[in-house]
């Protein structure tokens, strides 16, 4: 294998996802991208969708293991399992780059990279963050003995960055981060992969400034705020009868989800909240054409891609003031800032959004912002360059 081309490269991704059979129309396309435009193989190991393990071929290589109830058991899985799958893919497939989805899954790659050195193997790793490396883990729900987690993360998420060979982060804050803790590293930011295509294509029903539904998507933990959005709905209301919220997204904290209902009656907005649990791309793109504003109340993100996806459609956001957010939204120009947890903000934002007369222009101008943040094209071409750094960099200190 030459060391400047990236063509013929065997990429391993450690990943944290889970994934059907067959993939969605979005993750198919986020496959096939990557293996025929860069004319690379590529294994994917992640859970699966239940207690049964598969193997499958769809564009790059499947290899779930099971996702077992408890999250103690998955950690397990995960620093146990994981590591003898990597070793044996690098073995028997001959990986040259491992891309680790966070730096926590990137130890169990780490020990199989060191593991496979005592082969006589050599392979590149890269590790990746998509938002802070702690504080949002907290935020998703109640957690014993933090004290103790917070060293485990600490001590894991050091031992992967130590044998990385180049990182990928997703936000000025989120690289700012990495590079505090691995200053010497190479280091690539972009975003994540999103359909962009069924976004921009979505064809709107009516213009910004006639729409009445305020649309909020993401999982349903503590840190998105979503209780929050409903307290400024509430007192949004009486001021716009016929306004309505949607909010769209799996119930990963079911107490937290079941709390948000309460809320919902408590507030007595049952009539004008429906909750939705979830939604192919396309469905969520036409949700999102309804909108006079999406909102993410969010305490902790990395650069969140619902967020250039609400703006891809032309729909102004209305979002949290952290991490990677503002690199995206310039208050009252594409979309509104308002700090993490503060209703009487939120509940500002929202009235200007309903009262804005130029609120078809901020819509416009978002969406031309999000044209230029995000294509399939240019998150293909700089997965490339970033499997060509990791691979060089190794070669180079292979060298030394």
């Amino acid at each position: 294998m030459t060391h400047d081309s990236v063509a013929g490269l065997r990429i391993c991704w450690v990943d944290t996802m889970r994934y059907t059979q067959p993939l969605s129309r979005s993750q198919a396309k986020k496959w096939q991208r990557l293996t025929d435009d860069l004319a690379v193989d590529i294994f994917v190991t992640s859970f699966a969708p239940g207690l049964r393990p598969r193997r499958f071929t769809q564009h790059a290589h499947f290899y779930l293991y099971p996702q077992l109830p408890v999250a103690m058991l998955r950690y397990l899985t995960a620093y146990l399992v994981v590591p003898l799958l990597m070793l044996w893919l690098i073995m028997t497939k001959d990986i040259h780059v491992m891309i680790a989805h966070d730096p926590y899954i990137g130890f169990a790659a780490a020990v199989a990279k060191q593991a496979a050195r005592l082969f006589g193997k050599r392979v590149a790793l890269v590790v990746e963050t998509r938002g802070d490396l702690q504080a949002g883990f907290f935020m998703q729900r109640k957690i014993r003995l933090q004290g103790m987690y917070r060293i485990l993360m600490s001590l894991t998420a050091r031992y992967a960055l130590k044998h990385a060979d180049a990182l990928r982060a997703v936000s000025r804050s989120s690289r700012d981060e990495l590079a505090a803790l691995a200053p010497d590293k190479p280091m690539r930011q972009f975003m994540s992969w999103t359909d962009s295509e069924v976004f921009l294509n979505a064809v709107p029903e009516q213009s910004v400034s006639q729409r009445r539904d305020i649309v909020y998507a993401g999982v349903l933990v503590p840190r998105k705020g979503v209780h929050h959005l409903l307290e400024a709905f509430a007192q949004l209301a009486p001021d716009v009868p016929d306004a309505h919220l949607w909010i769209i997204g799996k119930a990963s904290n079911a107490s937290y989800a079941r709390q948000l209902r309460q809320q919902t009656q408590r507030l007595a907005l049952e009539t004008r909240v429906t909750f939705i649990d979830h939604l192919s791309q396309a469905e969520l793109a036409s949700y999102m054409m309804r909108g006079r504003v999406f909102v993410l109340p969010t305490y902790a993100e990395g650069l969140p891609k619902v967020v250039v996806e609400a703006m891809l459609c032309g729909t102004p956001v209305i979002a949290s003031a952290v991490d990677g957010i503002p690199e995206i939204i310039e208050h009252g120009k594409t979309g509104y800032l308002v700090p993490p947890g503060d209703v009487a903000a939120l509940f500002d934002a929202l009235h200007v959004a309903f009262s804005e007369a130029s609120i078809d222009d901020i819509g416009a101008r978002a969406r031309d912002v999000a044209k230029t943040y995000f294509s399939p094209t240019a998150y293909v071409r700089q997965y490339g360059d970033l499997f060509l750094t990791a691979w060089q960099q190794l070669n180079r200190n292979v060298a030394k």
